[in-house]
């Protein structure tokens, strides 16, 4: 099995061998309309089969599997939305990682990245631990919540414009659905700003007529019924940005620090 089955122990896996599973782009639609609530459409979100390449991909890893983790067994299936279900501050970037989230089973967990923005968020007060090592070490998120706009580790962290497209409507619910509570949105990186911004209009926020360019820092006033929501750029912390220095751990803080303080 190059993948761990849904419902057989994997630490905090929100399906079962009943969740009904994506098997192209139109049932992804569906099944993200009709998830009433978070629980729902992660679980969902964590069996879906809709793109072939990435599946045949994120299987392929788990079962060949990095040396470095030949004795670990591999999530290889897609990596679901995860933190606070009542989110002040929404994190969205471009984060399963072939032998990182493809691996732990958890977003921006098991890779560089991930070691930078835990160690950010815990320093801000938004993570309870300063390492996010594997689903089930005790990592929780203290009011936010992080997603990404493809769930799936794509070969050479390139998706293709279908795979984004057969993504979205996670991404996009998953928005509507902690929507009530969100009043920061953090976008890592300038993909993530562009996905972002077509989920947020689908997700019922109420956008400027025309998006703003990305830049570490930005930021633009959106709204939720009425309610103040403010949109963040914050350089992404791939492992090229914190090599050369165009991003660093106090660029990390001083976003996350921001967005505490609007959250409140």
């Amino acid at each position: 099995m190059s993948f761990v089955p849904p419902g057989t122990g994997w630490p905090g896996d929100p399906a079962t061998p009943d969740t009904p599973v994506a098997l192209d782009p139109a049932d992804v639609r569906r099944l993200a309309a009709a998830s009433d609530t978070l629980a729902e459409l992660t679980a969902r979100q964590s069996v879906c089969r809709a793109c072939p390449r990435l599946v045949e991909w994120r299987e392929e890893v788990a079962r060949v599997r990095r040396r470095a983790f030949a004795d670990e067994t591999y999530w290889g299936r897609p990596v679901p939305g995860w933190g606070d279900e009542h989110p002040r501050i929404l994190i969205a970037g471009l984060a399963p990682a072939a032998h990182g989230g493809n691996r732990t089973g958890r977003i921006f967990t098991g890779d560089r990245s991930g070691d930078w923005l835990f160690a950010s968020l815990y320093r801000t007060g938004l993570a309870a631990q300063e390492t996010s090592t594997h689903a089930g070490d005790g990592q929780r998120l203290i009011g936010a919540r992080v997603v990404a706009p493809v769930r799936c580790a794509p070969p050479a962290n390139k998706p293709t414009l279908a795979e984004k497209s057969a993504c979205f409507p996670w991404m996009a619910r998953e928005l509507a659905l902690v929507a009530r509570d969100v009043r920061v949105v953090v976008a890592l990186g300038g993909y993530a700003w562009q996905a972002v911004w077509p989920a947020l209009k689908d997700a019922g926020y109420a956008l400027p007529r025309s998006r703003p360019p990305f830049g570490h820092g930005a930021e633009v006033e959106i709204a939720y019924d009425g309610a103040p929501v403010t949109l963040l750029g914050c350089y992404h912390p791939s492992q090229q940005n914190t090599f050369t220095g165009r991003v660093t751990a106090q660029m990390l803080d001083e976003v996350f620090a921001r967005a505490r303080s609007l959250a409140v």
